[in-house]
């Protein structure tokens, strides 16, 4: 395990990386008051947006990771946040437009990752497409336009083919 913190949070004394039990991965502890740090994954959200006349919106990322690479609308659920709530503020602050969800398309995760994707299909009911600072573009496509080969994430492309498949999971309501 790579450690990646060094000092307890509550007594500032020195942090190891233990195995505390068979079968779980090993934690940080603290040597000074045996604090036990749990680095718990980190939640983003993502929606795909449809528009009245059928088209998806996409943003071109401004920030890395995957600088110049499309993806839906998205971002990090913050402390405290509904999941539904930060994929509704997400896409209002990255592409300008109000959505309503309509359902849950998918959960994504991957081995050795801190990140769990959750993200949710939904259809434009207002606002203006347009980008801010994390994006340098904003458009629609058809779903046959997609740039493919140009997303930024794994779970991007999935969310998409599971989404155009009709393989999405559970309804909102």
């Amino acid at each position: 395990m790579e450690i990646d913190y060094r000092y307890c949070p509550t007594c500032a004394g020195p942090l190891e990386s233990r195995l505390l039990k068979t079968g779980d991965p090993e934690r940080l502890v603290c040597t000074r008051c045996g604090q036990v740090i749990y680095l718990d994954p980190k939640v983003a959200v993502g929606t795909i947006i449809r528009t009245d006349d059928e088209r998806l919106v996409m943003v071109r990322r401004a920030i890395q990771p995957g600088y110049g690479l499309w993806v839906f609308p998205g971002g990090y659920v913050d402390r405290g946040e509904e999941v539904t709530g930060a994929a509704i503020r997400e896409a209002r602050e990255e592409a300008g437009v109000d959505v309503e969800l309509e359902k849950l398309v998918n959960i994504y995760s991957y081995a050795q990752r801190s990140l769990i994707v959750l993200v949710y299909a939904g259809r434009m009911v207002g606002g203006e497409l347009c980008t801010d600072e994390e994006c340098l573009e904003a458009r629609l496509f058809r779903p046959d336009e997609l740039p493919w080969d140009k997303l930024a994430f794994d779970s991007t492309s999935r969310a998409l083919r599971d989404y155009l498949s009709g393989a999405t999971g559970h309804a909102l309501g």
